[in-house]
């Protein structure tokens, strides 16, 4: 991951709304979660909602798609752990284990893809 798309990362979280959204979308998982069940959880206002969700598309941290009548955003796992491996890279001036487990689940993933914290993301409706 560059500097500037780390940025971009940090600063669409830098907002209550939009951490507790990517958190809430953490939780769900690849399946996502519709807009309307977003904003209820987060008690905002779907135009509120769909600000904060574009910021959040914009920076690469999820993915939003149509599904029928409604509009479904996703976490997008592998930008959410490119962030964190290049958050902990230099780890504690390279001894990994005194960041503890998240340097292991970082390394994990990117060495085979699919270990970590989350499944593959599934495949998105178009």
């Amino acid at each position: 991951m560059k500097d500037e798309d780390a940025v971009r990362a940090l600063a669409a979280l830098a907002n209550a709304h939009r951490i507790a959204l990517f958190r809430a979308l953490v939780r769900a998982g690849p399946d996502g979660v519709s807009a309307g069940d977003l904003a209820r959880g987060a008690g905002i206002p779907p135009s509120t909602l769909t600000f904060h969700l574009k910021e959040l598309e914009r920076a690469g941290l999820i993915q939003s798609w149509r599904d029928g009548r409604f509009i479904r955003s996703a976490l997008s796992v592998p930008a959410m752990r490119d962030l964190i491996a290049f958050l902990t890279d230099d780890c504690c001036a390279g001894r990994p284990d005194l960041c503890g487990a998240v340097t292991s689940v970082t390394s994990a993933a990117t060495s085979d893809g699919n270990a970590g914290c989350c499944p593959p993301p599934r495949a998105m409706k178009g």
